[in-house]
Parts: C-alpha cells; structure tokens; sequence
C-alpha cells in the first residue's frame, strides 16, 4: 500500500556535571510519526512516536575510575551506548542501518551498567549489561530482579582497536529471554531462541576513512554477525547470521555534506535443529541519502530506500523516499 505522510520529533539533551569528569546524561523526547515509520522494516532513524507527549527517554550516568576507565549506570539506558564506536555509517532514513547493521545489537532501554576501558594506543575492552527485569517487574515468581534465573536481560562485551583511520572490533552478546530484535531481522529470526530462552551472538565490525575527504575514495563501513539459539526446539532455528556495508563520501560539494549509500542483509535463520518447521526467505535492504547544511544549525537529508522479503514472504518489496530536516540549538 502506498502512503505519504509527514511526522515530527522534538529531543532535548541535558547534560550536567558535578566535578567536571563525570557527566548526568538526560534525553527528553516527543514525537508524532504516524504508523508508517514504526513499522520495523522501514523503521526511521529518527522516529519517537510518544503521541505527542514529553517524555524521559534516557538517562544515566558516567564517571571516571582510574585514567582509562569509563563507568556508566542508569535506569534508562541501552548496550551500545556503552561500547566503542562500531560505525562511522550515519544512516540516512533505516535504523536498520545503526551501528553497522542493527541486527546482533538488538536495542532496548531499560536499567543498565557496564564500563569501557580505552588505552592511549587504541586498544579497548567494554562490558555492559542491560536488564529489563531490575525494576523487579517480571510476571512470574522469580522473573523479578536483576541478574535473576528468569530475567530479561542482554550481557556485552567488546573487543576493540581504533585509530585515526580505521578500528576492528568484536562483540559477543549473551543474551536471556531477550525479544526486543526489531529493526534488522526476518520474522524467523527475531523470533530465534532457545528452549531456555537464550542466544549467543557475535558481532564483527571494521571501518576505514581516507586521509582527505572530498575525494572519490568513500569513508568503508561493514559488519557481520551470527547468532544462535543455545538450546533450539526440533525444527526451530539454530543459527542465523547478517552482513552490513555503509559507503560515505563527506565534503563533496560544500563543507559538511555527505553521501551515504547502505546495503545490509537482515539477520535471517540459515540452520535449523534437524529440518525447519518454517521456510526462510532471501532478505534485503538498502538505502542512498544526500546530507547538507543550508546553516550552522539546519541539516536537510532526502534519501530513498527500498528491499525485498525484509520480514516474510508476505511482505515482497518496499520502496520509499523521505526528507528529513534536523534544526539543533
């Protein structure tokens, strides 16, 4: 079905600190996006549907232990926020397209912690935990609580080194009854667990930038996961793996533009334990943007997008174009 909509989100960023190392992060949101940009197969980078009321939409807190360590804790916080840097890909329009492809990542705000350690030669190590059951909500007796036998909850760790021009990195992600993989997966996939509700995943990530921008040499963004059910059904899936390359080429025609050209393949199941119960399709999605500044405080980004079996067979092609104009104060 075809549809042309327009849609708004307003973000407020508080940033307050209390010996001059440390920092109280606080985002406030609304927004009003209509359903089309909700839908996980072309969900935008930008949306924040909250019907038009302002809301707490993250909150935590950094602090410094020792030189080159980095501690954070909040109520309302997700995974890679914690990390080193992935990507250097800006998405134009897909969220599916964030940190190198979202798929193994699979974001949800709740109450988290975690540290980054970082030397002074590029090499890092991060860890970081977020727990949608610390607030001690679970349904079940025992589902409450942080870290608990029946919690939901998502276990980082990355592995990384960065220079100037490029970075290598590797993250597992241990991961307990967690279903929030919404943006770069098939509906199999997203659904993959095992009979103890739990995966394992591996997200590898690589970019590289040339010395000057405003050549035809882009800055290279790829990625490529792997995930598993540790304990799958008979029949249920098993493995399930995605690939990512974003291309930027900055400074091409005034200062502070950018090209942006996205490709990635959603996370779809390639084994099952024994014969699937289900058949798996063939997905893909890209997306191309031009971004510029008419002004120091205004960014005007078009962009098209499109791709094929995104979710499920019922869903064949899509196809669409938006413009986005950001204005920061």
């Amino acid at each position: 079905a075809e549809t042309l909509q327009t849609g708004y989100t307003y973000t407020m960023n508080l940033n307050t600190s209390f010996s001059g190392d440390d920092n109280l992060y606080v985002r406030l949101k609304a927004g009003e996006n209509g359903g089309t940009w909700g839908i996980k197969e072309h969900y935008h980078i930008d949306t924040k549907d909250t019907s038009d009321a302002f809301k707490v939409d993250k909150m935590w807190y950094t602090f410094p232990v020792g030189e080159n360590i980095t501690a954070f804790v909040g109520p309302r916080i997700e995974n890679y926020y914690m990390y080193v840097t992935p990507s250097i890909y800006q998405p134009g329009a897909l969220k599916s397209m964030k940190l190198g492809g979202n798929s193994n990542f699979g974001a949800s705000t709740d109450v988290g912690m975690g540290f980054k350690y970082e030397t002074d030669g590029g090499f890092a190590i991060a860890s970081n935990l977020v727990d949608k059951s610390a607030d001690g909500s679970g349904t079940l007796e025992g589902t409450g609580g942080l870290l608990g036998k029946y919690s939901t909850r998502k276990w980082d760790t990355q592995v990384a080194y960065t220079t100037d021009r490029w970075h290598l990195s590797a993250t597992l992600s241990d991961a307990q009854n967690w279903g929030s993989q919404s943006y770069n997966a098939t509906e199999l996939a997203a659904a993959m667990k095992g009979s103890d509700g739990d995966t394992t995943g591996y997200a590898l990530r690589a970019y590289w930038r040339p010395d000057d921008a405003g050549t035809a040499t882009p800055e290279i963004s790829v990625g490529y996961d792997i995930k598993s059910a540790d304990t799958p059904a008979q029949g249920a899936a098993k493995e399930a793996d995605s690939y990512f390359v974003g291309l930027t080429w900055r400074d091409m025609f005034q200062a502070d533009d950018r090209i942006g050209f996205g490709v990635t393949q959603p996370l779809k199941v390639t084994e099952c334990n024994g014969t699937c119960s289900s058949t798996e399709v063939d997905p893909f999605v890209w997306e191309a943007y031009y971004a510029f500044k008419p002004n120091d405080s205004m960014e005007i980004r078009p962009a098209i997008f499109g791709g094929t079996d995104v979710e499920d067979s019922s869903l064949d092609d899509i196809f669409g174009a938006v413009v986005t104009t950001s204005f920061k104060f």
